[in-house]
């Protein structure tokens, strides 16, 4: 899903109503549902559709299948990258796998290079005072091919 999709699952909707709830002279109460009661940013899309739909369509099931895939293939990208020779900065526990190719400035040109050559997508970030390249799976279709790949290409840059 979009980074900014969200969901509040509540069983009783009227503290949430009460939290949410917006007054202005302009914001007129209707007698039906007022959509700009269940959520903080009153004009903005729905953000949650998306979510929304992912589970009508996969289900609680498919869609703990789905984040739990993503979970493994960040871990086989840490474990392929650790082989290769690379730091693993994080405990890699989700999606997210945060690599260092030694010195900052080494580590920002692997991120250039591997932005330019187009295999993957992964960008630069400071963590823990150290630069490293954040690699996020997220994609619903990523598959171990792309992460093997995707090792491939980062390696292969960052060895040349």
């Amino acid at each position: 899903m979009p980074y900014d999709s969200a969901l509040a699952l509540v069983r009783d909707p009227a503290p949430l109503r009460r939290a949410m709830a917006l007054s202005a002279a302009y914001l007129q109460p209707s007698a039906g549902h007022d959509r700009c009661q269940y959520t903080p940013e009153a004009s903005r899309r729905a953000r949650g559709v998306e979510l929304w739909a992912a589970l009508r369509s996969l289900g609680r099931q498919g869609l703990r299948e789905l984040i739990e895939r993503n979970c493994r293939l960040a871990r086989l990208f840490a474990e392929r990258l650790r082989e290769a020779g690379f730091e693993i900065l994080n405990d890699v526990v989700l999606n997210q796998v945060l690599v260092s190719f030694g010195s900052a400035e080494r580590t920002r040109r692997v991120v250039d290079g591997v932005q330019a050559e187009g295999t993957c997508w992964c960008g630069a970030t400071e963590w823990h005072g150290r630069t490293a390249m954040r690699i996020s799976v997220s994609g619903w279709r990523t598959t171990e091919e792309d992460v093997e790949r995707s090792v491939a290409a980062i390696v292969g840059i960052a060895r040349a």
